[in-house]
């Protein structure tokens, strides 16, 4: 028996689930032990139908057994790829629920359970084969962790991969060539400069090199030195012509585009053949590297059987893509191409199951292997003072230096403090109103007047992030308050119909007719002829598109953090929700706070922030074991 597991249900909807005329969460025919925990809130009503359903069609009764796959599914609608059985009593976080009632719920007991879950028909065990059509069961347990099959398959693959490419002969470099490359293109600079130095020899030297590190660290900038630096290295002597082919490639839209743009202007500052190696570079989305198919969501046309035709493939924001992403660019990589997994391990996570970047990144740290082919940059150089002592506070957990640094203000910080359980109030909104308004309205004016590039600079002046889709902290509220203090500043705001110009957008799913993506965010500008046109920018100048032919777009007065991941703005404000909220966590306080390049308002209370720091996302994952 098989099954295909479903796609993870993203961490920022569970606050939405409905509870009239009943709560949804509650799996009404579920009783025993699925129903103390459904109850408690551990398990919600989709982990315990799929649980059930799988019992009943493989023939498995038993209640600890069930409950133990219905934590698997739940596991990976919370990120995780799988659980592990011996710890989730005292790992499992439930909105609004305390960790000694948790611990309270009639767990079994990890030395009993662990072999009744192995012995049963709904699981293959350690050891099984792991070939398509072997032991199909649709759960793993592997080493104490327990996987839906489909995931287990998967992290095997990346292992198995990444292992693979680690085992072979490093790729041939002529030494002297090496040392006089690194040494023109990694001058000494100030401190963190020797590590992207690091950087580029060890992308010289291995068949797969991940670049870490916090924004404004060198990550681009590493990135466009290391592409020059291995063009030198394959170029025939005295020629100027490129001689790898390479791709760059990112999760979203908005990330390649920046991506593209900040390799072109590094590659300005060189000169002769490095700057033909990077000069014409242009970058796409994963998807749209691996060539969707239109008979499937996680198959591509490239893959082991059709591979990529590239040198070196270099992928920004890595945080973000997920374990199946991952799988698929590794089977569609050439045995001998070069990878770059570029990207800030400390940020959220992908939406979907997994955290591919940050296994790789914490395995390097704890195996005591030093950054062999993990290189992890340091030094700021894009912002520092308040924002990059804030960011490291977060990073560290720090609450109370990060209150410190909030409370005591600053050009670059403010905090609008507040109780915990009241949702920002009229005064505390008044720094907000400022800070919208003045973008909305150079916004507005830009696109009104057909400034197609001003307008989408005024764009990323200010943007409000939120945890939540729903509910007063959330992202559907302060965007209808946003419009409102907009439409009563701006004369005409808004009185144009579905697309009057100034208005913002966001692309909220991938239209390969169009080519935007997922994330894509822009503008409604007047263009020629005076009919508006909806532009996005892009790494080789902004590309204007007819309203009518966006198939999935909302209006961005507001957005998610999630949904930041992979933008840069001038100013940030960040809404963050009760204390007790789930999504608050520290990685997503850490995202927000470094999106922004010289401004951070943060709008919630003292407890909230403590909260957050103490609650760093811990997603289950065998990658760390090496």
């Amino acid at each position: 028996m098989s099954i295909a597991a479903g796609s993870a249900v993203p961490d920022d909807t569970l606050d939405t689930a409905a509870v009239e005329p009943y709560d949804a969460r509650l799996a009404l025919r579920a009783d025993g032990v699925l129903r103390t925990f459904n109850v408690a809130g551990v398990l919600h009503a989709a982990d315990v139908h799929v649980a059930t359903t799988l019992g009943r069609l493989g023939g498995e009764e038993r209640p600890d057994v069930l409950l133990a796959a219905a934590l698997a599914v739940r596991a990976v609608r919370h990120g995780s790829v799988c659980v592990d059985l011996a710890t989730v009593r005292h790992t499992a976080v439930v909105d609004g629920v305390g960790r000694e009632a948790v611990e309270a719920l009639p767990w079994p007991e990890p030395a009993t359970w662990l072999p009744r879950v192995a012995d049963g028909p709904l699981v293959a065990g350690d050891g099984s084969p792991a070939g398509e059509a072997e032991d199909a069961r649709p759960l793993r347990l592997d080493g104490g962790l327990l996987y839906l099959d489909r995931y287990w398959r998967q992290e095997q693959l990346v292992r198995h991969e990444l292992r693979a490419r680690e085992e072979l002969p490093p790729p041939e470099v002529d030494p002297d060539r090496l040392a006089a490359a690194v040494g023109r293109l990694f001058p000494a600079e100030p401190d963190g400069r020797g590590l992207q130095h690091v950087a580029g020899s060890t992308a010289a030297r291995r068949w797969v090199t991940v670049i870490a590190g916090g924004p404004g660290t060198g990550k681009t900038t590493t990135v466009a030195r290391v592409l020059a630096l291995l063009q030198d290295l394959h170029r025939r002597p005295g020629t100027d012509g490129l001689a790898l082919r390479v791709a760059l490639a990112a999760p979203t839209g908005k990330a390649a585009a920046r991506l593209e743009e900040a390799v072109r202007a590094v590659g300005e500052t060189f000169t002769g053949a490095d700057r033909s190696a990077v000069a014409g570079l242009s970058a796409s989305t994963l998807h749209r590297l691996l060539g969707r198919r239109r008979d499937s969501r996680t198959r591509f046309r490239h893959d082991r059987a059709n591979r990529l035709p590239f040198d070196v493939v270099v992928v920004d924001e890595t945080s973000m893509v997920s374990l199946t992403m991952m799988a698929r660019l590794l089977e569609a990589l050439r045995p001998d191409a070069r990878l770059v997994l570029v990207g800030d391990p400390d940020q959220l996570a992908s939406v979907e199951a997994g955290a591919v970047l940050g296994d790789l990144v914490h395995r390097s740290a704890a195996d005591g292997t030093g950054p062999d082919n993990v290189v992890v940059l340091r030094h700021t150089y894009r912002f520092g003072g308040g924002i990059a002592e804030l960011a490291r506070a977060v990073q560290a957990g720090d609450a109370e230096t990060a209150l410190g640094l909030l409370r005591a203000g600053s050009e670059q910080l403010t905090f609008s403090e507040q109780a915990a359980d009241v949702p920002p109030s009229a005064g505390a909104a008044d720094r907000l109103r400022r800070d919208v308004l003045s973008a909305g309205r150079a916004t507005v004016e830009a696109a009104r007047r057909g400034e197609v590039a001003a307008a989408l600079h005024a764009l990323d002046a200010h943007r409000l992030l939120c945890a939540h889709r729903e509910g007063p902290y959330g992202v559907d509220h302060w965007s209808g308050v946003v419009e409102r203090w907009l439409v009563e500043a701006v004369a005409g705001y808004a009185a144009e119909g579905e697309w009057y110009v100034g208005r913002p957008l966001l692309v909220t799913a991938n239209d390969y007719e169009t080519a935007l993506y997922n994330g894509d965010t822009g503008v409604v500008v007047r263009a020629d002829g005076d009919v508006p046109r909806a532009a996005f920018a892009r790494g080789g100048g902004p590309v204007l598109v007819p309203p009518s032919r966006l198939a999935a777009v909302q209006t961005v007065h507001a957005m998610t953090v999630h949904k930041s991941q992979g933008s840069q703005f001038d100013a940030v404000s960040l809404i963050l929700p009760p204390p007790d909220s789930p999504l608050l966590t520290r990685e997503l306080v850490y995202t927000a706070v470094t999106r922004a390049r010289s401004r951070v308002h943060v709008l919630g209370s003292a407890d909230a922030v403590r909260a957050a720091l103490a609650r760093p996302v811990a997603r289950a994952s065998g990658l760390r074991r090496g």
